[in-house]
């Protein structure tokens, strides 16, 4: 029978094994939190442990809705609540407001987290830096062992750690000596069967032990006055008016209670977050899916807002049970819900026999959990000098942590997490790649003495390409990078495509580059502006609000495509050599003087003439489409010509401009395939049209014109594909 009451058998099996895992813990957990009050207070800590894990597994899994996710009590939920018992212990609190506060701080921890998943936050949490998590992951691990030990030892509350470590003579032996078994029986047990779960075999044997020891011992056998057991688990009053008291208890809040809470409720809503994404992103692998991280901090805050209800510890998405749940068959979220019912069948059924579980079992687990939560691997990272400040970072938060508490521990992380930010962004330059123009050039095609003085005198200028922030942590080092070619280039062009954001101190960068620029009579380009229509910052904008460019700013250009940027650096290069941009009045060239046909005798040039054809295409028509059939070459008399690739969605892509004395079209009148791309006239063009098929009829009868025009042409034709192979090595160019 593969299904039961339209639930997946898997699903029961694997719910009924994380229950298991997480009973155990959760008990722990709610132990650790109430003992710190008082020792005495064990059996209402247990409690409070085990109606979270009722709560949680029961409404979380419906609302977040990420198959196999079990939600539970977890050791950060346990380390802040009972570093916040003891502070408010430190200070003065009284004994019987705690709870309330305790309570309190899951409600606001709670409400965060459903805001979080409403604003679309699950992104943001997932992006802090792992330094800083597994900085606070091992500081909760080290607190949670450092609050164990006494428990271990059985130390009475008037000894401190160090005190009861250095004196044997008054720890309590029987609940050592449990403890340890619990810890080795877990340690071992995953050696011998991975069915069972470590944490039940590893209870199992320390519940086991103390009976053993009781026999010898016949005291440890009473539970009255016994600090050695956890003690009778009652609740005062109904569920409802456990339910009625808790949201009574809020009309009672101040202000002051407030700021007693506050913090550590922040620090609990985002410590239990990063839990659960976690957990999730872990599970996505192991399921090959993908969850909603949204959704499922929504529905770990309404999880956390029934556990407050019911009075119990909020809790998180947990590695531990999760992993069991998934791995024993478990393919729902309907047996996350499940693990809930299980556990409330445990607390109906299993309270007298709870009551029994030692001290020491617990401590066990806790020391067991703390010691698989601290990050050993991390001391690797001080091997190599370009990771021991990924270990400063790790260690300070959990020095911090431990020794002044887990909420300024989250401010360090906080400050660190932003040291880390700028450290990597310094870390990789935002100067991605470094040409001048005798490397590339733009597409206007120039004639071969146009060519000779930019490859002579293309030094003088460069273009950079510019990449992620630019802010005053990469500023520096990116003026570093400038600064002695801004004494040699006339003109930079900054090409700003790749650039995500910028802040004053870029701008006070510019004005610097653009200073230095104009001691030689140079000047600083801009281009490929980013318009922060992909959620970046609109940098023109930007520019323009802060006076860099725009109206009174007339000394740095801004170009709209990089291209554009480096043809007007190159008519600047070719004016300096004495150049002149072509007048549109010009008079339309003769055949003899278009540059591929110079120097032609007068025989040939005469054929040519008889076999072409004037033609005038006003600004803006075209002189051919792509897909067009046909075998003519043209030769520009006058204006200028665009070469335009169209692309999807009505896109097109410039691919070169020809003008004045230039010639395209040279592919159709080679192999008469269709045309591959538009010409598209720039001004209005006066153009010789040479068919090849008329041009054969010529060629057949006089062999030297063959000769001739296609020997010049596969000069030419030889000489782009040149220039766009240099081209294309320079993108290349890592």
């Amino acid at each position: 029978m593969k299904k039961f009451f339209s639930i997946e058998i898997g699903d029961v099996w694997g719910s009924l094994a994380a229950m298991l895992v997480a009973l155990p813990s959760s008990i722990a957990f709610g132990v650790l939190v109430f003992s710190v009050m008082d020792p005495s207070m064990a059996g209402q800590g247990a409690l409070f442990g085990l109606l979270g894990a009722a709560s949680l597994g029961l409404i979380a899994p419906i609302i977040g809705g990420t198959p196999g996710l079990i939600t539970a009590p977890c050791a950060p939920s346990a380390a802040i609540l009972a570093g916040l018992v003891l502070e408010l212990v430190n200070n003065g609190i009284e004994a019987s407001r705690i709870p309330g506060l305790l309570a309190l701080t899951a409600l606001l921890s709670a409400l965060l987290q459903v805001a979080y998943g409403l604003l679309k936050g699950g992104r943001f949490i997932k992006y802090i830096p792992y330094p800083v998590v597994n900085g606070y992951l091992s500081g909760v691990g080290l607190i949670i062992a450092i609050g164990q030990l006494p428990k271990l030892l059985g130390l009475s509350k008037e000894f401190g750690l160090f005190q009861g470590l250095i004196s044997p003579n008054i720890w309590r032996w029987p609940g050592v000596v449990v403890g340890l078994t619990t810890i080795f029986a877990m340690i071992f047990a995953p050696r011998i069967t991975k069915k069972v779960p470590a944490a039940i075999i590893g209870l199992s044997c320390g519940i086991a032990m103390y009976f053993l020891i009781g026999l010898a011992v016949p005291e440890l056998l009473s539970m009255e006055n016994n600090p050695l057991v956890i003690g009778p688990i009652s609740a005062t009053g109904s569920f409802f008016d456990s339910v009625a008291m808790q949201f009574r208890g809020l009309f009672d809040v101040r202000i002051e209670d407030l700021r007693l809470v506050g913090y550590s409720a922040l620090a609990l809503s985002v410590l239990l977050s990063i839990d659960t994404l976690k957990t999730c992103v872990v599970l996505d692998a192991l399921r090959k899916g993908r969850h909603n991280s949204n959704r499922e901090l929504f529905g770990q805050g309404i999880g956390n807002l029934a556990a407050f209800s019911s009075g119990g510890m909020p809790g998180a998405g947990t590695m531990g049970p999760t992993l069991v749940n998934v791995t024993s068959g478990a393919i729902t979220s309907r047996a996350g819900t499940l693990e809930g019912i299980f556990v409330i069948l445990a607390i109906l059924g299993l309270s007298p026999l709870i009551a029994w579980v030692p001290i020491g079992a617990l401590a066990g687990i806790l020391l067991v959990v703390a010691f698989r939560m601290f990050d050993w691997a991390s001391f690797k990272l001080l091997k190599h000098a370009d990771t021991r400040f990924d270990f400063a970072v790790i260690a300070a938060v959990v020095i911090v942590a431990v020794s002044v508490g887990l909420i300024a521990a989250s401010a360090t992380g906080v400050a660190l997490a932003i040291l880390l930010f700028i450290r990597d962004q310094i870390r990789s330059s935002v100067l991605r790649r470094r040409v001048t123009l005798k490397e590339v050039s733009s597409k206007a095609h120039r004639l071969e003495a146009e060519r000779d003085i930019l490859t002579k005198h293309g030094d003088l200028a460069a273009v950079y390409d510019l990449q992620g922030n630019l802010f005053f942590g990469t500023t520096d080092q990116l003026f570093t990078e400038l600064e002695k070619d801004l004494l040699k280039y006339r003109w930079v062009l900054l090409d700003m495509r790749r650039v995500q954001s910028m802040d004053y101190t870029a701008v006070n960068l510019f004005r610097q580059m653009k200073s230095r620029l104009a001691e030689h009579k140079g000047n600083l380009l801009l281009c490929g502006m980013p318009s922060g229509l992909s959620k970046r910052q609109n940098i023109q904008q930007y520019l323009e609000q802060v006076g860099l460019i725009g109206k009174g700013s007339q000394d740095i250009r801004v170009f709209e495509t990089r291209d554009e940027g480096i043809e007007w650096m190159e008519n600047r290069i070719l004016e300096s050599a004495g150049w002149s941009a072509p007048d549109v009045k010009q008079l339309p060239l003769e055949m003899h003087e278009i540059e591929l046909l110079e120097s032609m005798d007068e025989a040939v040039l005469g054929t040519l003439c008889k076999c072409a054809h004037s033609l005038s295409v006003p600004a803006g028509n075209p002189v051919f489409k792509r897909g067009d059939e046909g075998d003519e070459i043209y030769f520009i008399r006058s204006g200028s010509v665009r070469i335009l690739l169209p692309l999807e969605k009505g896109k097109i892509h410039h691919l070169a401009t020809f003008s004045r004395g230039d010639f395209f079209g040279e592919m159709a009148f080679l192999d008469r395939g269709v045309r591959s791309a538009d010409a598209i006239a720039k001004t209005d063009c006066e153009l010789y049209k040479l068919s090849r098929d008329e041009f054969n009829v010529h060629a057949r009868a006089n062999a030297v014109l063959g000769v001739r025009v296609f020997s010049r042409l596969a000069h030419a034709v030889s000489l782009r594909l040149r220039q766009a192979d240099g081209e294309l090595r320079v993108l290349e160019d890592r």
